[in-house]
């Protein structure tokens, strides 16, 4: 004996396999009526993956930068007019760097950095490359690792020794597959020999390529390059993240004090928080992934309009049918679920096939874009479960008009 939640179950699966096959009947037009809700579905799954990608990409960009990393910047300089920007004031020194070390405790590692560009000539090749001095900690504060050989040393700073390390870039240029340890380069008729190959790092922010660079002690840069006094900047890494904002406060207080302005003097430098420009970087990003996303959404909501005036369409055209279905024994409720199994029929038929299309366009975005798009789980839920509320908010209507008519109306109806 069949009991009571069976003959429901039994019912709704008669009204479903109903409802398919008054889909089947009109294949085109079901199709081009989820073809709204597949281009909303692969939209959203596209642009979000895009926005993450591009947030992806520029997240390891500044993680890129180092672990915990503060930059401080000499000020601008003006001459005639002229702004020559970020670290082209005098007002960086020697022991402005060392007073950062020495005097604020959250600074784990310091390394003053002033760079030129210059011709490099080796091997009997040229190439115009970033001649950047720094001290020992760089690549521990740049979380740099070394490809081979071996970074140069605090002795190697108070000698301000002839030694380079050079960037996988500048090695390709100027020693093709050969390996540059031990070998020979002359900067601006000065030669060094190379200590050391830097692990290939790409792009970093702003694009530039950071393994076109050669370093050397900052005192080899100041006393044989340059014959600068100031500093361009100086890395600062910070022990926790949780202490950057008061080391650069700190940081702050004693260079004001040592470069003795006054409470009405704005600063001659400017400090760079990784963290804030992370913390920046991501917030915008979100943003605009959450903006791309709410623009494909709207595809969406025009796709679930085009289900409603399909299926109003449909009630119209079966009038005679559901009268028929009426008149032998259907009830409203039968002919209002078989019409809304049509609407989320067509509504998740598109979502399933939008998510393969978004994905797919989500691929092709990556082989053409220098970053990867990233596809997430959260947005194809997202997306299809949207997909399926739009076809249960859109159907309701044609399926409750449906449900309301009357059958001897309906029976009439030609």
């Amino acid at each position: 004996m069949f009991t009571f939640i069976q003959i429901q179950l039994l019912q709704v699966w008669q009204t479903a396999l109903i409802a398919l096959r008054a889909l089947r009947r009109n294949k085109m037009r079901s199709m081009l009526t989820a073809l709204g809700i597949i281009i909303g579905v692969a939209s959203v799954v596209a642009m979000v993956a895009v926005g993450n990608g591009a947030q992806a990409r520029i997240t390891s960009q500044v993680s890129a930068l180092g672990q915990n990393l503060l930059m401080v910047f000499a000020g601008s300089k003006k001459s005639g007019g002229v702004n020559s920007g970020l670290g082209s004031a005098s007002a960086i020194t020697l022991e402005d760097a060392s007073a950062i070390q020495r005097e604020v405790p959250d600074v784990a590692a310091v390394s003053p950095e002033v760079s030129v560009t210059a011709q490099a000539i080796a091997n009997g090749r040229n190439w115009s490359t970033t001649v950047v001095g720094e001290s020992q900690d760089y690549l521990r504060i740049r979380d740099w690792k070394l490809a081979a050989g071996s970074m140069f040393n605090a002795s190697d700073i108070r000698s301000a020794a002839k030694i380079a390390v050079i960037g996988s870039k500048t090695a390709n240029e100027l020693f093709g597959p050969l390996n540059p340890v031990g070998q020979s380069v002359r900067i601006k008729n000065i030669p060094f020999t190379i200590v050391g190959l830097l692990e290939s790092k790409g792009a970093g922010m702003g694009g530039a390529n950071q393994d076109d660079r050669i370093l050397i002690p900052y005192t080899t840069a100041m006393k044989r390059l340059t014959g600068d006094r100031y500093l361009r900047s100086v890395n600062v890494q910070i022990r926790s993240s949780d202490r950057m904002d008061i080391a650069q406060q700190q940081i702050t207080s004693l260079l004001r004090q040592r470069h003795r302005l006054t409470s009405e003097q704005n600063d001659d430098f400017n400090i760079f928080n990784q963290k804030e420009i992370a913390d920046t970087v991501n917030s915008i990003s979100k943003i605009i992934t959450l903006l791309l996303g709410s623009i494909a959404g709207i595809s969406l909501v025009v796709g679930g309009i085009g289900i409603m005036n399909i299926m109003l369409v449909s009630v119209t055209e079966r009038t005679r049918e559901i009268g028929i279905r009426i008149a032998v024994g259907a009830q409203p409720g039968d002919i209002r679920l078989q019409f809304l199994i049509e609407a989320v029929t067509l509504s998740l038929l598109g979502g399933l096939i939008g998510v393969l299309f978004g994905v797919g366009a989500s691929h092709l975005v990556g082989m053409f874009a220098d970053f990867k798009a990233v596809v997430s789980s959260g947005s194809i839920i997202l997306a299809f479960g949207v997909s399926s509320v739009i076809g249960i908010f859109f159907g309701f209507y044609p399926a409750h008009k449906a449900a309301a008519l009357d059958p001897i109306v309906a029976l009439r109806y030609e």
